[in-house]
């Protein structure tokens, strides 16, 4: 046998697999299969299978079915790898076979591998810990998949959730800043009644505090957990006792307020609670597009849009026109939440894919929310603090618009009547006068009632 290599067996034979690694016989071969996007797995989703394997291995031991010598052994090779170590180990990307069940047992065979050295033996010894009958006792793919993409999701909305503060104080900070400037308002693309560039920022920040509620009211149904439910929801091969053991010991590791699954037939045949903090995650990436867009429009220009605001340059706009300043981080965001609807729809697909007692689309689930939650945790600080913070108001457009704009005749509608103040509106603009102008023209009210009717407190009122 060549000193580079080792030979392992599992139930299909025998194996070839690097010596030094970690993993086993069942990784080596679902390694030469699973060659999707080529990225090591999410951090995220290493660390929840891990904690999963831990807390299995201290309930068995507790219920009297694990030996004492073998779950020392085994929560140690986990705390090694929740330390940091052995990361390169896990080999299997994210997107993986159905229910990844390659990824748990890359998990296991890892864990049995370094528990024998803890224990003095060579790797491979599996007949002392083995992958399956140890360190995956009293578990199946289809217990520890959905549980493990439960609390991977979790861990990455909440490193969300603190991104999605940065940005809801930088735009809290500018709706207060923006509170006294009057610009004129737009509905259907057209000049609306006026409003305050406050009014405009209060909105994105009452529509992203609403997201941020909606995405951590959905993280509260995932924090009920299949584990226990081993193969098809009966809990099948499992210690009486161990599935509210096993979540005690999982919530206290992960340090996170789990509960086992109250129908565990559900908890393995319905991706439902996923499909839920997906689609709150998605309507945050809609709301984020909406401010987003208003933000490209706003900044248009400088000379034919509507300039009514300006924006930080974060680097050269253009590689041949000079000076130009283009909306680069909203260009961005806006990619960003477009690859974030797509990734729920990836989800809503494989939710509905389940078949009778197992959802095996799971890989791809876990994948699609967690590459979401990266990029917008990723991406939103940098918006917040290289375009929000600098955004700057042009207050001699917004003063111009508003003086311009022939909408603001609809404020004196009480005053002359709806089919006059559309006769001098199209006056108005036929003319390329003021409102004002034809107003007084005609006679229809004083200079002093007309600077009165539209005041600053009576347009703002």
């Amino acid at each position: 046998m060549s000193q580079n290599i080792r030979i392992d067996k599992d139930s299909l034979g025998e194996v070839t697999v690097p010596e030094n690694a970690y993993y086993g016989p069942f990784t080596a071969r679902a390694k030469k299969q699973y060659q999707i996007t080529k990225l090591p797995p999410h951090r995220n989703f290493v660390k929840s299978f891990i904690m999963i394997k831990k807390a299995a291995a201290m309930a068995n031991e507790n219920l009297g079915v694990l030996p004492s010598q073998i779950a020392n052994a085994i929560i140690s090779s986990c705390d090694e790898i929740l330390a940091g170590k052995l990361s390169d180990q896990f080999v299997i990307e994210t997107l993986n076979s159905g229910a990844s069940t390659a990824f748990n047992m890359n998990c296991n065979e890892v864990i049995a591998n370094r528990a024998l050295e803890i224990l003095g033996k060579p790797k491979g010894s599996y007949e002392i810990i083995s992958p399956n009958d140890h360190v995956n006792m009293s578990q199946s793919s289809n217990d520890t998949s959905p549980t493990a993409i439960h609390i991977s999701i979790i861990l990455n909305c909440q490193e969300l959730l603190k991104s999605l503060n940065q940005l809801i104080c930088s735009i809290e900070k500018k709706a207060i800043d923006f509170k006294d400037d009057i610009k004129i308002g737009r509905t259907h693309l057209m000049d609306a009644i006026p409003v305050t560039m406050g009014d405009e920022f209060s909105s994105y920040l009452f529509a992203l505090t609403k997201s941020k509620e909606f995405i951590s009211r959905s993280l509260e149904q995932l924090y009920y957990v299949a584990l226990g439910g081993t193969a098809v929801g009966t809990g099948a091969n499992t210690p009486k006792g161990y599935q509210p053991l096993v979540v005690k010991n999982l919530s206290y590791i992960s340090d996170l307020p789990l509960k086992p699954s109250p129908n565990l037939f559900y908890s393995l045949q319905s991706r439902l609670d996923v499909a839920n903090c997906s689609s709150a995650i998605k309507n945050l990436a809609v709301e984020l597009t909406k401010m987003s867009n208003d933000f490209r429009l706003m900044a248009s220009g400088p000379t034919a849009g509507f300039a009514e605001i300006t924006i930080p340059a974060v680097h050269a706009g253009s590689s041949i026109m000079p000076g130009k300043v283009n909306p680069s981080l909203s260009e961005t965001l806006n990619m960003i939440c477009y690859i974030v609807i797509g990734n729920d729809l990836s989800v809503t697909l494989a939710s509905q894919a389940g078949q009778f007692e197992l959802n095996v689309m799971l890989g791809g689930m876990v994948k699609s929310v967690l590459e979401s939650t990266d990029m917008l945790t990723n991406f939103l600080p940098i918006f917040s603090k290289n375009m929000v913070d600098g955004i700057q108001i042009n207050k001699q457009k917004l003063k111009s618009n508003v003086q311009k704009s022939p909408v603001l005749v609809t404020l004196l509608n009480p005053i002359i009547g709806y089919l006059k103040a559309a006769e001098v509106y199209k006056e108005a603009m036929s003319s390329n006068r003021t409102i004002k102008e034809v107003i007084i023209e005609r006679k229809l009210m004083s200079e002093e009632e007309f600077d009165n009717a539209l005041s600053r407190e009576k347009l703002l009122s």
